[in-house]
């Protein structure tokens, strides 16, 4: 009895229990609800396969769908000064800032980064919004001016991905003194005649609009993405009005004059790649590169066919 109810009964109730599925193998989609497996979801991009929504994406992800062969060097950016202002609400900020490194596995709201698109080598720059909401710190400040100093130093286009919900508060009108920081940071772009193309993705709102985001050369956002200053329940409650629908989103702003396109996430690469060689005066992108061509074989000369007369050895003289 022993052996049946310590080894065959636990093996058989092993063989037909039923087994226990992890929960982050599915994601649901926020838009229509629709359950999608985590592999199919992430080889889209984080687009809903069945609406079209786009939900989040972290920074490195984002690099390593654009750049070349995923392939990418980071660039370092200088660290402020902490908690300049030793500002606590709920929290303290350095607590705060903790969690958020915690959660996220980055060290700020900005990655910095350089590498090729289409075999263009660009410098890339890209907000976490899962980072206290992407807000724009000294910190983001910084890595706004060290991609444009890089750009200009190596002579190449800056493509930028922006996603904030504004200045971060903590840091007060420190924070707000990066918008005309990085005003200065895209005018030394300028001059230098480098290319500066914008990707606003959802939400971009608050000073990072009224600053770096809205300087650019060209200007893509992905679809519905929220755009604006003020969002739309801090204007309704202004004007008590009610807003048109779809207002401030990447489509009215689109149709309003204020972007150039409107491109979804997995198609973003190649558009990317086609504007920034347009802008450099380069040609259109090879699509695919080719192989290497083997060397020919030296062909085996034939035994029955004389040498070249260059190739022929002098006929030995008589002896005498």
């Amino acid at each position: 009895m022993n052996w049946i109810t310590n080894y065959v009964r636990p093996r058989i109730n092993s063989i037909f229990s039923r087994r226990e599925v992890p929960e982050n193998l599915w994601s649901k989609c926020t838009e229509c609800g629709t359950m999608l497996f985590h592999r199919e979801l992430s080889e889209n991009l984080n687009v809903c396969t069945s609406c079209g929504h786009h939900m989040g994406i972290t920074p490195r992800a984002r690099f390593e769908a654009l750049f070349d062969g995923g392939v990418f060097v980071e660039v370092k950016v200088p660290d402020p000064v902490a908690d300049p202002l030793h500002f606590r609400d709920q929290k303290k900020y350095p607590d705060r800032m903790k969690a958020a490194q915690r959660d996220t596995g980055e060290h700020e709201a900005m990655l910095v980064a350089e590498g090729e698109i289409g075999s263009t080598p660009i410098v890339a720059a890209a907000q976490d919004f899962s980072f206290m909401g992407g807000s724009m710190g000294m910190y983001v400040g910084n890595a706004v001016i060290t991609a444009a100093e890089r750009a200009v130093k190596l002579k190449r286009p800056l493509i930028l991905f922006s996603a904030a919900g504004g200045a971060r508060m903590q840091e007060g009108i420190l924070s707000l003194m990066q918008m005309p920081r990085t005003t200065v940071a895209i005018q030394m772009l300028k001059e230098a005649g480098l290319p500066y193309i914008v990707v606003l993705t959802h939400p971009t709102t608050g000073g990072v609009t009224a600053s770096y985001a809205m300087l650019g050369d060209v200007h893509i956002a992905e679809p519905n993405a929220l755009i604006c200053f003020a969002g739309p329940r801090v204007i309704e409650q202004t004007i008590r009005e009610k807003l048109p629908e779809g207002f401030q989103r990447a489509e009215y702003l689109l149709d309003h004059g204020m972007l150039d396109r409107v491109t979804v996430r997995t198609a973003m690469r190649d558009e990317l790649i086609t504007i920034t060689r347009m802008l450099l005066g380069l040609p259109p992108a090879v699509k695919g590169n080719l192989p290497k061509p083997e060397p020919e074989p030296e062909a085996l000369p034939d035994p029955g066919q004389e040498p070249p007369a260059s190739e022929a050895k002098p006929a030995a003289e008589p002896k005498k």
